[in-house]
């Protein structure tokens, strides 16, 4: 029997922790979404297999195919006192 194999994608990918992670844990990393250019430009190197598709508000769901894992980290600015 075929094993399924697990894919993800990332979103606000950063420089690819999530992807690197489940890299090493047997999860293949398929795609990412970043708009900052180094962060890009370094899972660009690491991950070169990785499709990157920039802003996350352009993205369209139907295109980017079935993930079986979706990565999100998000951070809060805190309040200026």
């Amino acid at each position: 029997m075929e094993q399924n194999k697990l894919t993800l994608g990332s979103l606000f990918d950063g420089s690819g922790g999530f992807p690197l992670g489940g890299l090493l844990s047997g999860i293949t990393p398929v795609w990412a979404s970043e708009i900052e250019p180094f962060p890009i430009r370094v899972t660009t190197k690491r991950l070169p297999f990785m499709k990157h598709y920039g802003d996350v508000s352009r993205m369209d769901g139907g295109k980017i195919g079935p993930m079986v894992a979706l990565a999100a980290v998000m951070a809060q600015e805190k309040p200026s006192s």
